[in-house]
């Protein structure tokens, strides 16, 4: 008995630590973390989480080799968006594409030109979603890019609205 007492506690080690070491690794490899501080940012970076915060980014994409096909409507609710390192920024986004309609916080490399931020993504996957590669930039209350998914890209451009987020 005191045997399976000691192997069943030896058990729940080993589950704990699995447990422990697998959700480390979850949020390394998703690249959750915790938002740098705030005080930290520059004034462009802050300017550009206030101009995020409760936003969507409302719009149209287009599909190469359909161009005698309007483009379609397009949207991302976004919740807020926060700097978690030097170059990666986190979009807490709620994402239509196809049948899925689901809020995922999405980690993305994003490089500043001068004072225009530029979301830079390449084989990027979202869970549930895909692989993209994408290169998207914001300036004044607009966004506009490319995208490229698998054998289909296109266009991507709209505004971005506050308040509806």
């Amino acid at each position: 008995m005191a045997l399976v007492k000691r192997l069943a506690g030896l058990l729940v080690m080993v589950l704990l630590m699995v447990g422990m070491f697998g959700s480390g690794w979850l949020v390394a490899k998703l690249r959750f973390g915790s938002a740098v501080n705030p005080d930290s940012l520059s004034a462009l970076e802050r300017q550009f989480t206030e101009q995020m915060k409760g936003a969507a980014l409302v719009g149209r994409f287009t599909v190469a080799g359909r161009e005698d096909r309007p483009p379609s409507p397009d949207r991302y609710d976004i919740s807020s968006v926060e700097k978690v390192g030097d170059d990666q920024w986190r979009f807490n986004a709620r994402v239509r594409y196809g049948s899925v309609d689901a809020t995922v916080p999405i980690v993305v490399t994003m490089r500043w030109a001068g004072d225009t931020p530029m979301i830079t993504i390449t084989d990027f996957t979202i869970p549930r979603l895909g692989t993209f590669t994408a290169r998207v930039f914001f300036y004044g209350d607009r966004y506009a890019g490319t995208w490229q998914h698998g054998a289909v890209g296109g266009h991507i451009f709209g505004r971005i609205e506050k308040g509806n987020g």
